[in-house]
């Protein structure tokens, strides 16, 4: 058990605790918060169906040279945007919104689907 925390702490770019104490805090965020960086990205992940290096240097959480992770911050400010036009708890709109598990969103009904509603 203590092997699977560790790994998961390496692969999603942080250092285990010393000594007790909390984990590092996020560097280089421009957009979110510190304390909601760990479920943004789960839900990323889980909204764009990859993993972590996708958008992420694997040994550089906090750089930029991924083009990814530019495109990314640019969508979360996009539905960031879109769901201020609502109430709080209401419609939002999410990375799932769109993608749907799937890297690129499709814009437009798979040729021979259903007609929409059914």
């Amino acid at each position: 058990m203590l092997v699977l925390a560790m790994l998961c702490l390496t692969f999603l770019g942080a250092q285990p605790p010393q000594g007790g104490g909390a984990r590092p805090a996020p560097k280089n965020l421009k957009i979110l918060k510190p304390d909601d960086v760990m479920r943004a990205m789960q839900g990323y992940r889980v909204g764009l169906g990859v993993r972590c290096d996708f958008c992420h240097v694997q040994s550089d959480f906090a750089s930029d040279e991924n083009h990814h992770k530019i495109t990314a911050r640019e969508m979360i400010a996009m539905t960031q945007q879109i769901n201020s036009h609502f109430p709080p708890g209401e419609a939002r709109v999410t990375c799932y919104t769109c993608h749907r598990a799937a890297e690129k969103p499709l814009t437009a009904p798979p040729a021979g689907g259903p007609p929409p509603g059914r």
